[in-house]
């Protein structure tokens, strides 16, 4: 009986530990030269400060698209940046205001600064996919 409820535990937990998948589409991007990098975020003390994933990938026909997988269920955010010259980062000005096109989740924007953290937060409790459209600036 013991073993019994040890199995029927152990499946359970695993059940609900079960991981999920983020794809994130981006349209409106200016053009095909560079690459598109999107980071996921998973506090609001992180948000655009220290990404939990970052991936990149090429640009087709103004559009990309971007996989991030074994995510557990939980509140997150996506900041997607056009990163033209293929440096690797998110290209600033003086001020630090970016000068490379970003966006973010929820097609959040912020007003004089980045978007607030609470417009671009969404929940993901199962695979699921967004689509984020390239904003000049964030």
């Amino acid at each position: 009986m013991l073993k019994l409820l040890s199995l029927l535990f152990g499946i359970s937990s695993l059940a609900f530990s079960q991981n999920t998948s983020l794809t994130v589409t981006v349209t409106g991007i200016k053009n095909n030269t560079g690459k598109l990098t999107a980071e996921v975020y998973n506090s609001k003390g992180k948000f655009l400060k220290s990404a939990y994933k970052t991936t990149s990938t090429s640009i087709k026909a103004n559009t990309a698209t971007v996989m991030f997988s074994d995510l557990p269920k939980s509140e997150y955010t996506v900041m997607v940046y056009h990163d033209e010259n293929n440096n690797g980062k998110l290209d600033k000005n003086f001020i630090g205001m970016p000068k490379e096109a970003v966006a973010c989740s929820n097609n959040a924007k912020g007003f004089m600064g980045p978007p607030k953290y609470e417009d671009a937060k969404f929940s993901l409790v199962a695979d699921s996919k967004i689509t984020i459209k390239m904003n000049d600036k964030l």
